[in-house]
């Protein structure tokens, strides 16, 4: 086996387990509500045997990242680490390298895949894993209308360990869950479901016409049976994306207006059908915008602020606090992991928030104000640029990384990453982004003539400038055919 083809079975490999990576995040939270209830806590780190095998194998292979922003996270990751011994030093050893590796685990462990899914993964590899997100939004909606439609008490409804039940919405209906341990991955998925969505409606050929109308009446079904303002909140922010592209590509959203036009022109008729109008589906998003509704309504009411206030408010909130709680945080804080909800259930038997709920109040709480604050910047500055890189692709032509990114914006910057669902979306989804913009595939998309991406292209040793140029598809524009380059 030659050198070249002991490096593709690498990169095959390394590719295979981040798709076992996407199946084991869809399905985790089946695993511990219903199958193997009792094995709920060690699932929650059923995907880190997988992420630490690929990590393994890019490592052999010399594609393991190693940019700055790998080396500064492991250095703020390796500080926090071992400065947690101090402030959880009155518990036994055991307790303390349980809490304090489940929190490097939750805060840093898995952030590198970010850069490690577009090193192996290219355009077409984004575009497969999209089309399993369309056609599994079938499925999964299906499971969220029986979800709603059950009662608290049903088996359907049942939270990780097979004990207690989910948070309800209002009238008697729960914030559906579906294959997932909380409502939090239902927001996650949808979220990102409706950026592939986006995508393949204005771009003529990606996906099969059927499917995107199938999959565009599911996230429609599955937003409304949710019961979750966060779900609506995730979709939109998605959908108000487009405001970008249309000031960079308005073309594109030209295009993607008319193919919204024909899905809710069809929708439209399919529901004057008298058997569809009365269906078990149609019902259900009604009952569900019913519920969603009255959710809206009455917390707006009881905070006394309109339905966009409110919600801008509780973001906002979400910053503010963090920075308020910065200034009253212990200089070496509480203890890396010390506020996730794995170490509540260890220290007290019950899953609740320690330290705080929100993500950058509980970051300073465990980690002080300097390396706490130091994981924070990371992550925003980590967020601005691949949010710049994001927007370069729009510009040309390519809005996936976009659609796709605004999804897992917000989770990068304040999401709960002590939730593994969470990290789980949020270190996939900003993986695919980047490796959407793969440049190949980029030119492929906007329509210009294909080049062969960085990591396939091969240097051919020992040979002249000449033989070089007669070896290219195309000679370059600033070259000539004069003996000065012989």
């Amino acid at each position: 086996m030659t050198s070249n083809d002991h490096e593709e079975k690498t990169l095959r490999n390394i590719r295979w387990l981040i798709w076992l990576y996407f199946w084991l995040l869809l399905s985790e939270g089946a695993l511990r509500k219903w199958i193997v209830p009792m094995l709920s806590s060690p699932l929650l780190i059923i995907r880190d045997p997988v992420l630490l095998l690929a990590y393994v194998l890019a490592w052999r292979a010399g594609i393991f990242p190693r940019n700055r922003w790998v080396v500064s996270l492991a250095v703020i990751g390796f500080l926090s680490l071992i400065i947690s011994v101090v402030p959880l030093w009155p518990y036994p050893p055991t307790i303390i390298l349980f809490i304090s590796g489940y929190g490097f685990r939750s805060n840093f462990l898995h952030l590198p895949l970010i850069f490690l899914i577009p090193a192996v993964m290219r355009g077409e590899d984004v575009k497969k894993i999209g089309w399993w997100v369309l056609v599994l939004l079938v499925p999964m909606t299906l499971l969220m209308i029986a979800q709603f439609e059950a009662g608290p008490e049903s088996i359907l409804n049942r939270t990780a360990s097979g004990e207690g039940e989910m948070i309800t919405a209002g009238s008697g209906k729960v914030r559906t869950s579906g294959t997932f341990s909380f409502i939090i991955g239902v927001v996650a998925y949808y979220s990102a479901a409706t950026g592939f969505l986006i995508w393949a409606a204005q771009k003529h050929g990606v996906y099969k016409k059927w499917l995107l109308i199938v999959a565009a009446i599911a996230v429609v079904i599955g937003i409304a049976v949710s019961g979750s303002r966060s779900t609506v909140a995730a979709c939109a922010l998605v959908i108000a994306s487009l405001l970008v592209v249309f000031i960079l590509r308005p073309g594109a959203v030209t295009r993607l207006g008319q193919a919204l036009l024909a899905i809710v022109f069809l929708g439209y008729i399919l529901f004057q059908i008298p058997l569809v109008k009365n269906s078990r589906f149609v019902v259900a998003f009604n009952e569900g915008v019913t519920v969603l509704t009255e959710r809206f309504t009455a917390v707006a009411e009881t905070e006394e602020r309109s339905i966009t206030s409110g919600m801008v408010t509780r973001v906002v909130g979400s910053f503010s606090n963090g920075i308020f709680i910065l200034g009253e945080a212990p200089w070496l804080g509480f203890g890396l992991g010390i506020g996730t909800n794995a170490a509540a259930k260890f220290l007290t038997g019950e899953s609740s928030f320690l330290l705080s709920e929100e993500e950058w109040s509980r970051i300073f709480l465990e980690s002080g104000p300097v390396l706490g604050l130091a994981f924070v910047l990371w992550r925003c500055g980590l967020a601005l640029k691949i949010g710049f890189l994001c927007l370069k692709s729009v510009r040309g032509g390519n809005t996936l990384p976009l659609l796709l990114f605004s999804s897992s914006f917000f989770p990068l910057v304040i999401g709960q990453l002590g939730q593994p669902t969470v990290l789980g979306f949020t270190v996939l989804v900003t993986g695919l982004a980047l490796a959407a913009r793969d440049e190949a595939e980029e030119n492929l998309l906007s329509g210009a003539a294909p080049q062969r991406s960085h990591l396939t292209k091969r240097v051919v040793g020992r040979r002249s400038p000449y033989a070089d140029r007669l070896h290219r598809s195309v000679a370059p524009r600033d070259e000539n055919n004069g003996s000065s380059n012989r």
